[in-house]
């Protein structure tokens, strides 16, 4: 999923959309689905793989305001002096037929692409956002995840089978935060609080961290944009941790199974994170010596201009990531992810991303005690190169539309003089850099007629803003 997610609300849709669809057409976004693949996804909307259990528990989701392509839904219960977790995922597989039209197109697009004004599904609206969504009051195949954890949220035990279930309610996280905090949310929902908070803490004792990066939305105000950050509400984290939880599950069955896929990351450059402390020094951050990172980040308000900056410069030490494969029993190494701070893997998104239909299939194998079906075993090799085009695909179109809007917030202010932190330099070419302004908040590249000054802050005029057909650029004065 996008690290820096911009989201154009309102009015000032309108302006934009025609830069945003020449940037579609300049990266060779499909438009739509080939007539093959609609045809195959009506057919198999009407007559998915059904299991041949049910399990009745008053499931929900927890998502944005909107969204229809529901990967997963919850259902949290106390068990003993701790908790049980139970974690849909949508079976995907169930309708996708190995090698048929949509499977083939899923691996020519890889993952769903966001745009500012909207998205480019991995799969035909018709599976993704209606017949294998986990929409609330319609009984769906799911993988269902049973994870029980002790009173300090520990793993004690965790499988994976395939259920028919249904969702009872759709919520957002704004409602879901609400209803928790004032003591309306029922037990399913109330112990999210509970089991979150639980894992937050053992992410610290083990040294992992989740950065809770700000999505920064552009509106219309007197007649003229305005870019601001709008910071997550602890329930998105308490979300998350539910994911990463299940994420571990399955990395631990496979690693057992001797057969799988991580998510790996290596621990990042002492380089990369002394510039680092360049940034949190121009943003006024206190980071002492002998403090970790992962306490700093832990410490920041993504409410706070200056310390949403500063985590959306954070996600630089996640450059690295990938996906690797092993079979035999032979674990790659590193086999961790280090943010995470443990084996760890993708498998809950599988409506958004191609990969996480592969480690849920590998992990059902695994707990059935089944040998791993043929077509996954045959994709396995090529789903690291997949991934990583399609990542890269995506990470084009986020910085590309993040340059867009940037364009037209400034599109009326070139000339205008800004204060802002230099918050990154090139290292072959130290005239040129980042600047991060301190308002509006935008992000973009600086070039001095002497290097510039990393971790300072610094006065500069805006030189170009054109949406569409050349990115912001800043002059030091």
């Amino acid at each position: 999923m996008p690290r820096r997610l911009m989201r154009v609300t309102g009015a000032a849709e309108a302006p934009l959309r025609s830069a945003l669809g020449r940037l579609r057409t300049a990266l060779g976004v499909p438009e739509g689905f080939p007539a093959a693949v609609l045809a195959e996804a009506e057919s198999a909307a009407g007559a998915p793989r059904l299991p041949a259990a049910t399990v009745d528990l008053p499931f929900f989701t927890i998502d944005p305001p909107g969204s229809a392509d529901l990967d997963q839904a919850m259902h949290l219960a106390r068990h003993g002096s701790g908790f049980r977790v139970h974690y849909a995922i949508a079976d995907v597989a169930a309708f996708v037929a190995p090698g048929g039209a949509i499977d083939r197109e899923a691996h020519r697009r890889v993952q769903t692409l966001y745009f500012p004004d909207g998205k480019v599904p991995l799969h035909p609206p018709v599976l993704s956002e209606a017949a294998a969504s986990l929409l609330p009051g319609q009984t769906v195949p799911a993988l269902l995840w049973r994870i029980d954890l002790d009173a300090d949220g520990r793993t004690t035990a965790a499988e994976v089978r395939r259920a028919l279930v249904r969702s009872r309610a759709r919520l957002d996280y704004a409602t879901a935060q609400a209803r928790i905090d004032d003591g309306t949310a029922p037990e399913e929902l109330a112990l999210l609080r509970d089991v979150g908070l639980r894992r937050e803490e053992l992410e610290r004792e083990r040294g992992g961290i989740s950065l809770r990066t700000p999505e920064q939305e552009i509106t219309e105000q007197d007649g003229s944009y305005r870019l601001s950050y709008r910071a997550p509400r602890p329930a998105d984290g308490w979300n998350a941790q539910l994911s990463l939880l299940t994420g571990m599950a399955a990395a631990e069955i496979m690693t057992r199974a001797g057969t799988g896929v991580l998510r790996t990351l290596p621990t990042a450059p002492g380089g990369a994170v002394a510039r680092l402390r360049h940034s949190a020094k121009a943003l006024h951050i206190d980071w002492p010596h002998h403090v970790p990172y992962a306490d700093v980040v832990r410490s920041l308000d993504p409410r706070d201009a200056r310390h949403a900056a500063f985590l959306l410069e954070c996600t630089t030490l996640l450059r690295g990531a990938g996906y690797t494969v092993f079979t035999g029993g032979r674990l790659p190494s590193p086999a961790i992810h280090a943010a995470v701070a443990a084996a760890y893997t993708h498998c809950t998104a599988p409506l958004r991303r191609l990969i996480d239909r592969y480690t849920g299939e590998l992990c059902v194998a695994a707990c059935a005690g089944q040998g791993v079906p043929e077509w996954v075993l045959g994709a396995l090799d090529g789903l690291p190169g997949e991934m990583a085009e399609g990542a890269r695909r995506a990470n084009t179109v986020e910085r590309e539309s993040v340059d867009i809007v940037e364009a037209a917030l400034l599109r009326g202010r070139v000339g205008e003089v800004f204060d802002g932190f230099v918050v990154e330099v090139g290292e072959r070419e130290p005239r040129v850099g980042t600047v991060h302004l301190e308002d509006p908040a935008v992000v973009g590249r600086v070039e001095g007629d002497t290097p510039l000054p990393l971790g300072e802050r610094l006065r500069v005029r805006l030189t170009r803003a054109d949406p569409g057909t050349a990115k912001i650029l800043f002059m030091a004065v």
